[in-house]
């Protein structure tokens, strides 16, 4: 794919090798005052048509929910929404990313070293992405390795009104694939610009192979990464929306990206029966409450709950 590189204003304010050690450090000061709030899990995998799914249980949703009732007071009270990011709780604040962004602990994580990236200015959480958003991202990227995920609107999974952006560390699961569903990209149909589909998938996606974009400086690789993103909306019969920001998607949505790859999924709904799906579900990780939640998805199997809460037939976002 030939693309022209634009530059943006946005400039980068971490050096490369300081967004880790930022990590780090706030991670044991977050968790020595109390900030930080991991929620433990159990594990199994559920084999299904070629993917080993991985599924947590959840063993301790008690702060979590404790939370979501102070801010749904709060909401009550004020009578709009509360935005915890603004202002966000400073001892999970890791670092300023751009002009644009900032990074954030996930404060109630279920993995090690899950990251927020955040608009400094409020913007909605179902907004189209932008250049300046993958710019923060690949600032971050350049640190470690990992897995960024985009619930766009509630019934993709977003929790929080504010944009945000989602890291989580490479690999996702402890042996075999870093990602669960990478075992059925052997049956990627792709055209020219190595942009298609997963023939394994029962849902209505787009797919892109990226190219290695590593010797790229940030800004670069954030223009061509949105031109990827643009193509795959385009694909999905977005593009003309794509290019107003001034406008919302019509449809929620998912989007997955690593490195080597690029997938967005439509949504149709936020749940199957009473287990939530956001974009980590499409990647092979789904997460349960309690025994009950377990057994259904072994009854209708991952790769049916995914269908539903996606979209079966052709859509305009």
């Amino acid at each position: 794919m030939s693309v022209k590189i634009l530059t943006t204003p946005s400039r980068t304010l971490l050096s490369p090798g300081e967004i880790w050690v930022k990590v780090k450090e706030c991670t044991e000061f977050a968790l020595q005052c109390g900030a930080l709030q991991s929620i433990p899990t159990e594990y199994e995998f559920v084999e299904e048509n070629g993917i080993t799914f991985l599924v947590r249980t959840l063993s301790n949703l008690t702060r979590k929910e404790e939370a979501k009732q102070k801010l749904e007071k709060l909401t009550k009270i004020s009578g709009k929404d509360f935005n915890p990011f603004l202002p966000y709780e400073e001892d999970l604040f890791v670092g300023d990313i751009s002009d644009t962004h900032l990074c954030l602990l996930n404060k109630f994580n279920v993995v090690d070293n899950h990251l927020l990236i955040i608009t400094r200015a409020f913007e909605k959480q179902e907004s189209w992405l932008t250049v300046e958003d993958f710019h923060a991202m690949w600032c971050v990227w350049r640190d470690f390795d990992s897995l960024v995920f985009y619930n766009a609107g509630k019934d993709a999974g977003a929790s929080q009104r504010h944009k945000h952006l989602q890291l989580v560390p490479l690999p996702l699961v402890p042996s075999g694939v870093q990602i669960p569903i990478e075992s059925v990209f052997s049956t990627a149909l792709l055209n020219d610009d190595l942009v298609g589909k997963i023939a394994a998938f029962p849902f209505v996606h787009a797919f892109a192979q990226l190219e290695d974009l590593s010797s790229y400086s940030p800004l670069d690789a954030a223009q061509i990464t949105w031109e990827y993103y643009d193509i795959l909306l385009d694909s999905l019969g977005a593009r003309s929306r794509a290019e107003d920001r001034n406008t919302q998607p019509h449809q929620p949505y998912n989007l997955l990206l690593t490195k080597q790859w690029m997938l967005i999924i439509p949504r149709s709904q936020e749940k199957f029966a009473s287990i939530a799906v956001n974009s980590l579900g499409f990647a092979g990780t789904l997460l349960v409450r309690n025994e009950e939640e377990m057994q259904i998805l072994k009854q209708y199997k991952p790769l049916k709950i995914l269908q539903n809460v996606g979209l079966v037939n052709s859509l305009s976002l």
